[in-house]
Parts: structure tokens; sequence; C-alpha cells
């Protein structure tokens, strides 16, 4: 079980789904990991929906007294997804800038479930790790198995040396609430 200890690092940027066509499992798990964030202190930084796991990771910080920063594009929010209720909305001209705000405010990057957005972002975050442009943490939480392929393909290009080998540790793999807290806990600013 997560619980409220001293705060380690000042932001993590949480990549996830914002579809409110998602089962309940996953709208719990993105529930306790804004908890989590909250009770440690640590603000969350995200894509700004109200909707699907994004709407419920905001909620839960935000409810356990958490600061979260969302960051939405205009396009985005002209069709009314932005949360209302957040403690800073930013909203910028693209994807692009969104991506760019998103890293800057950010100390460690987390990824729940998503769809193509939520690869895009942790692409991102991989690949400029990987270039040298920042050597700020980088997690998936699987739970459930829902990052599994992902992993498998990192280790076929691994080995077949389209990737570098120091990617495989460069992306945590946390396959519990509880492999959560100990990354969250070793976090350092």
């Amino acid at each position: 079980m997560l619980r409220a200890v001293e705060r380690t690092i000042p932001s993590v940027c949480v990549f996830c789904g914002g579809s409110p066509l998602v089962g309940p499992a996953y709208l719990d798990l993105a529930r306790a990991v804004g908890a989590a964030l909250a009770a440690r202190g640590v603000r969350l930084v995200y894509g700004g929906a109200h909707t699907g796991l994004m709407g419920a990771l905001a909620d839960a910080a935000l409810g356990a007294g958490g600061a979260v920063v969302g960051v939405m594009p205009s396009s985005l929010r002209n069709r009314e997804l932005a949360h209302g209720g957040l403690t800073e909305l930013h909203i910028v001209d693209s994807m692009a800038v969104r991506k760019e705000r998103m890293f800057a405010e950010s100390d460690a990057f987390l990824a729940l479930p998503g769809g193509f957005g939520t690869l895009d972002e942790v692409f991102e975050a991989v690949t400029l790790r990987q270039i040298g442009e920042h050597a700020k943490p980088i997690a998936l939480l699987d739970t459930d198995g829902f990052w599994s392929p992902l992993y498998d393909w990192v280790e076929r290009a691994v080995d077949r040396r389209f990737v570098p080998d120091n990617v495989r540790d460069a992306l945590h793999r946390l396959d519990s609430l509880d492999a959560l807290d100990r990354w969250l806990a070793a976090l350092r600013p």
C-alpha cells in the first residue's frame, strides 16, 4: 500500500490516456497514482484533460491536496477537454509545444496505459534521454502487462543493435503500486 512520506522529487510528468471508454481498473490505477504523488508532495504535471485516466489522475491528486499542472494545446481546449480545477493550466499552441512544456516542468516521467499520444510522449522522453538532452528518470507502470509488448520490442531492438544497451536501464518497469512507491522514494532532484 502506498503511504505518505517525505517528498523526494519536485515534479513528475505522467503520460496516460484520456479516453473516457477505458475500464474501471485503469481508472482506479490512475487514481492510486494521483493520490500517491500527492501523498509524497510531488507536483503532478500532465496533459490537462478531465477525461479518462488523465481526469482520474488529476482528480485524485487534487483530492489528496496535491498540486497539479496541466498543459494542453488550444485545439483540445476548444473541444472542451480541459480540466477546470487544476492548480495551473497552461494553454499552448501545439502538441509539440505541449511536450516541450511538460518536459521542462518535470523532474521525472511516468507512463500509465494510454494510446498513441502516450506512446509519442514516452518515445520522445526516451529518445531525448538517449541522445543526452536530459538524464531524468523514466518509468512505465505495467501492473497488468499493458507495456509488455513494448518491453519485448526494446529487447529485440537492443539485441539487433538498433538501440543501445543503456535504454534498458533508462526505461524502468514498475509492476505494482509498491514498485511505484519504491521508485518514487528513490528519486532525487
